[in-house]
């Protein structure tokens, strides 16, 4: 293998699948793709593997947040996938575009070109939707998404309970309209994980022009004044440099990105200057801006016999559901993290949902640290909000890349993010408690009623809440003294370099990232094709 390239790709996530395939569909373009994980895991194919990943350190970095008095100073796992396919090899395949007012939001901030009209054509160039078809969703793109095929008396209860205070049942959440609750739209074909590898990997193995390599840690951009002409990489205890004729594209995600620019001279002056790192580029964007989705879990005992799945997934019952899975492709080890997801207004005045609810039929309890089935038969809500105005950072410990950098969250910071998400809670209870769902379900678990003040509902969120890993914004795209990208997705005062992924974006969407990071990437090599 050639040691020069015209284009090389860090990260093979979501986003970095996206541009490699894109890139490497012209015949010219020399393209290498580095992934700092291996290449797969034996069980990231089955879709309930997003349970049994989500602390394993072979298909895991298993990063954990700093300690804070905001979260009563415990260490939140915040996992990221260390395969091919990034984290949407080990996700919840929860498929959510976001809401339109999102986008419509980044480009009123300056990012022309990101507005939703602008976004939905590349959504659709990715999609291979299975549902009805209407002028929204794409059909001929590689990445296959379904509807979750489960069915259970409990979600046909939620969408009545829902109906009871006005909640509509929405089929397309990802269509015209978000509100509502419906059945999860899922990055699931076939019974089998549609990962970023597997949609824009895979099927592309073949070209000549495209080289990928594993187990390689990038080390450092390397620089000639402000130009960015290769880079540095760890890989089986020898260090290799790549160079590059046209353009490195960092799609490492929020936390590596800023990682790979710190370590490589790139960000706050300060911080680089006290990890003994020559500052390259001072820019002080780099590693702020950090958002993610921190998440209360409330949990209802429910009472209706044979419809948990800690009935239907435990002991011998277990044995069952391998057996339709393997037979039906359908049943326990089938389903996505939510079988059913709504998104939900606090308030009647608000323009857009501000929550978003993953149901799960099942209650999950911790042994040992290890994430198992309880024995109680429940069913989990996961609240977030949708855009929290909390913000944080991530920056590194040390000038070696091996080292995971400081990730600090600063949640529940603002008081609309505390008001939104006691106001969640209610919202919740008000649907579990409502006498369409008193037919499946008792007392409440988790948090209690005991947990009935504002004050007392905030302090249970201080103490469990964790986040339903979506970290976003460490490199923003925009023009302010935080950004970092340009609405081109160029880092702005350097040539030779951009930026595509989570990291790039201003605010977080109002729902999972990874079909929006899929886009962006899409949206990355449209540019460069154009250039």
């Amino acid at each position: 293998m050639n040691s020069k390239f015209d284009y090389i790709i860090v990260g093979a996530g979501s986003a970095g699948c996206a541009v490699a395939n894109r890139l490497s569909e012209n015949p010219n373009n020399n393209v290498l793709l580095i992934e700092a994980g291996k290449s797969s895991h034996p069980l990231s194919r089955l879709p309930a593997s997003f349970a049994l990943l989500i602390d394993n350190p072979s298909a895991n970095w298993r990063y954990r947040s700093e300690p804070e008095e905001n979260t009563s100073n415990r260490q939140i796992p915040i996992p990221r996938g260390k395969l091919l396919g990034g984290s949407s090899s080990i996700n919840g395949l929860v498929y959510v575009r976001g809401n339109k007012l999102d986008y419509d939001t980044w480009a009123q901030m300056g990012n022309t070109g990101w507005s939703y009209d602008d976004v939905l054509p590349f959504f659709k160039k990715m999609e291979n939707y299975q549902g009805e078809v209407s002028e929204l969703r794409g059909t001929d793109g590689p990445l296959k998404i379904s509807e979750v095929i489960d069915r259970n008396p409990i979600y046909d209860g939620l969408f009545r309970a829902a109906k009871e205070i006005q909640i509509p049942f929405n089929k397309d959440y990802n269509g015209d309209d978000q509100e509502g609750i419906g059945y999860t739209q899922t990055t699931i074909f076939k019974g089998e994980r549609m990962s970023a590898e597997v949609a824009y990997l895979r099927p592309i193995k073949s070209r000549r022009n495209l080289f990928i390599i594993t187990n390689s840690l990038v080390k450092k951009l390397l620089f000639i004044g402000k130009k960015c002409i290769g880079l540095e990489v760890l890989s089986k205890n020898k260090i290799i440099e790549y160079s590059v004729s046209k353009e490195i594209i960092l799609c490492g995600g929020a936390i590596n990105s800023p990682q790979i620019l710190e370590l490589s001279g790139i960000g706050r002056r300060d911080v680089l200057e006290s990890k003994d790192i020559p500052v390259v580029h001072e820019l002080n964007g780099v590693g702020e801006n950090l958002r993610d989705h921190i998440a209360p879990r409330m949990v209802y005992k429910i009472t209706k016999p044979g419809i948990a799945y800690n009935d239907k997934a435990r002991g011998i019952n277990l044995i069952k559901q391998v057996a339709n899975y393997v037979f039906k492709r359908d049943g326990f080890l089938s389903l996505p993290s939510a079988p059913v997801v709504g998104f939900f207004k606090t308030r009647k005045e608000l323009a857009a949902p501000d929550i978003q609810v993953h149901f799960i039929p099942y209650k999950v309890v911790l042994e040992n640290g290890k994430r198992k089935l309880g024995k109680e038969p429940g069913i989990t809500c996961t609240i977030n909000q949708n855009l929290p105005e909390s913000k944080g950072s991530i920056h590194i410990k040390s000038n070696n890349p091996e080292d995971p950098p400081s990730i600090k969250y600063n949640f529940l910071s603002s008081q609309l993010d505390r008001d939104t998400l006691v106001e969640g809670v209610r919202l919740i209870r008000k649907i579990m408690e409502s006498e369409t769902m008193k037919e499946f379900c008792g007392e409440e678990m988790q948090p209690g009623e005991s947990f009935n003040s504002d004050d007392k509902i905030l302090q249970y969120i201080r103490d469990k809440a964790e986040t339903v890993y979506h970290p976003v914004g460490t490199c923003k795209m925009g023009f302010d003294q935080e950004a970092v990208v340009d609405k081109n997705l160029k880092v702005h005062g350097l040539k030779g370099l951009r930026i595509a992924d989570a990291s790039i974006m201003p605010t977080l969407i109002s729902g999972n990232t990874n079909a929006a990071c899929m886009m962006i990437g899409e949206r990355c090599a449209d540019f460069i094709s154009k250039n």
